[in-house]
């Protein structure tokens, strides 16, 4: 006996002691739940399809795991406008073991778990009240805690002299200027003295390759001169 059913916008053909791994349900390893999106039901060649459900069908399943899936990465980038996006998403997953296929109104052998009742309102400051306490002191600050400070400083420091509008260079957009301007590279003068030193932090902190810099340079000593 065979059954179809709908659940995270997707449909699945199910039998008795099926495992399969849908789009994240609430309840923990070994709770029930139900499937009542049940779209057609079959035993041999009898079979019932829906319109869109089968009146009086279930089916349960018992929770085995939950989960997340593998990484997916997003990545989008627009040539020679100095734009790109990187972005990861984990779905989250849950594996599930057919347990019954139930018609005509049928009631599982097994129910689902109970639900916890959500903690009365006037306990949440007891609660919190009795974690501060069981919380130990904050430790001094340590070494790498003022490391990762120094490394959030800017590259270089920005000259008191006006800025200049950094987008006038070719290949330097609105974003990259930003970028430029929170490192501490505000004018003309500063990218046309930069070193080989300089260009390689620029490279290995920030988007840009140095063949980009370089690039920049050429262009920003005849705007500095």
């Amino acid at each position: 006996m065979f059954a179809v059913i709908k659940t995270g916008g997707k449909q699945y053909r199910v039998a008795t002691d099926d495992v399969l791994t849908l789009e994240k349900l609430d309840g923990d390893a070994g709770e029930m739940v139900e499937f009542n999106e049940v779209l057609a039901v079959g035993d041999g060649d009898d079979v019932t399809i829906g319109s869109p459900r089968v009146d009086g069908a279930m089916v349960t399943a018992e929770v085995v795991t939950q989960g997340r899936g593998k990484k997916v990465i997003a990545f989008k980038k627009r040539r020679r406008q100095n734009s790109r996006r990187k972005r990861g998403h984990r779905q989250y997953l849950t594996t599930v073991r057919i347990s019954e296929i139930l018609t005509g109104g049928a009631k599982p052998s097994k129910k689902p778990a109970a639900r916890k009742a959500a903690p009365a309102a006037d306990a949440a400051p007891a609660k919190a009240e009795k974690a501060e306490k069981a919380s130990p002191a904050k430790a001094p600050a340590t070494d790498d805690t003022a490391a990762k400070a120094t490394s959030d400083a800017p590259l270089f420091t920005a000259p008191e002299s006006e800025k200049d509008k950094l987008t006038e260079i070719k290949g330097i957009g609105p974003v990259a200027e930003r970028q430029l301007n929170e490192q501490g590279i505000t004018t003309f003068a500063q990218i046309a003295a930069l070193s080989a030193d300089d260009i390689a932090r620029i490279d290995e902190a920030m988007p840009f390759s140095a063949a980009q810099i370089e690039d920049w340079q050429a262009q920003a000593r005849q705007m500095a001169g």
